[in-house]
Formats: C-alpha cells, structure tokens, sequence
C-alpha cells in the first residue's frame, strides 16, 4: 500500500512527464531490435525480460542546487538500494535494472555534468560487480557490432545502474593504465567467484576472460614502460 502526501503529489506530477517519456524509449528503442545493431535481437538483450518481471526501476534525481559530491553520494545510495532490492540472486536478479533519471541537466551541458562524474563514479560500482551507464542526447559510446550505431544516446539525461556480465570486458578498458587493471581485476573476480554463486550461471565464453587477462598484461607492461621513461 502506498501512501502519498500533497508534497509527494506534487513532487510526481512533475517527475511523472520524465518517467513516461523514459520509459517510451526503452520500450520503443531500447528493448528493441535496431537495422544498425549490427545484431540480432533488442538494442539491450535484458530489457524485454526486465520490463517483463517488472524488475526495472525508475528514480528521478533532481540536481539543480546540488554540489558535486551531493551528486555523487546520491548515486552512490542508489546503488546501495538497487544491491538491497529483490530480487537479489537468480538469473532475475541478473537482469535487474535501475534508471537513474536527471531532468535539470541541460542536454548541451550533460557531456561535461554526466560523462565527468561517470568516470567518478564507476570506480564504485566496479569493484561491486555493478556496470553504471551514461546515457544523454550526446553520448559518443558506440555498438560493438557497429562503430556507427549509438545505442547510449537518450532523449533525457540518466545514470544505468545493473549486474555485470561477461560482455561488459569490452566496457572495462580505460584509457588510465591504472584503472583499466583494477576494472579488469574487478571483473575476473567477480565472474570467477561470484557470478556462478549468486546468479546460477555458467561462464558461456571463456574467451572473455583470457581477454581481460591479456589485457591485464599490456597495462602492465604500459606502467612499467612508463616507470623506465621517467628514471
């Protein structure tokens, strides 16, 4: 039973615009097939099946008189709920989602305001198996089956919060030495212990593992090229 007061009704007529038009595009573009994929199946694989168990959900984050750090913590506590939100193991629980919303983000200001406090914020998220998202009207991220297709590009800007899973390798390599170790090291850990205890699920290509052992490598190596350069 929800209970709802003036305030709160206030609050959702205004979110409530947001929250519609988000989820016509996840529905309409998102959960879908595209003829630039690249492809078969929807743009995201586990839309259809999270709409269908109603397991995705929805926030908006107002961030006008907000300081940075606010803005931070605040997504930060999301993740807290959405690792606290059932279901919480199983396959479903793979397949969770939840869309951070922020309606007061300028569409012209979200690369500077959404993409610089997503390199912020992924460190986080990472280390807990989690994959946060950046989503908005300019978002430079392409397909892997397609260097042309945007599939990250949404009418209103937004954080992405769900599981990982073995494909995410090709999200881990930051151009920071440094972080692409610890995100590939995150990500072993996480599909070699954690993956099969918490979902019920096999390891389907272990190429993608070798893939981010070898990719461990050359970072490595990177750093101590680095290392000699500057002795």
């Amino acid at each position: 039973m929800q209970l709802y007061t003036p305030t709160d009704l206030n609050q959702l007529e205004q979110d409530l615009p947001y929250l519609i038009k988000t989820m016509e595009w996840v529905e309409n573009f998102v959960g879908r097939s595209h003829p630039d994929l690249g492809r078969p199946g929807p743009v995201c694989p586990f839309v259809p099946h999270s709409i269908r168990s109603n397991s995705m959900s929805l926030a908006v984050l107002r961030i006008k008189n907000l300081e940075r750090q606010q803005l931070i913590d605040s997504v930060l506590r999301y993740r807290d709920i959405f690792l606290e939100t059932e279901p919480r193991e199983g396959v479903a629980a793979l397949k969770k989602a939840m869309l951070i919303v922020l309606p007061d983000v300028d569409p012209e200001d979200a690369t500077e305001i959404i993409d610089s406090n997503h390199q912020i914020l992924k460190p986080f998220f990472v280390e807990l198996g989690l994959m946060i998202g950046e989503f908005h009207k300019h978002t430079q991220g392409t397909g892997a089956h397609n260097p042309k297709f945007h599939p990250f590009q949404s009418p209103i800007p937004m954080f992405v919060i769900r599981y990982m899973v073995e494909s995410d390798v090709l999200f881990l390599q930051d151009k920071n030495p440094r972080l692409r170790i610890q995100y590939l090291k995150s990500y072993l850990h996480y599909l070699e212990t954690v993956y099969s205890q918490k979902f019920n699920q096999k390891i389907k290509d272990e190429t993608k593992l070798e893939k981010a052992r070898q990719l461990i490598q050359i970072a490595q190596e990177q750093l101590q090229e680095n290392l000699d350069l500057t002795h």
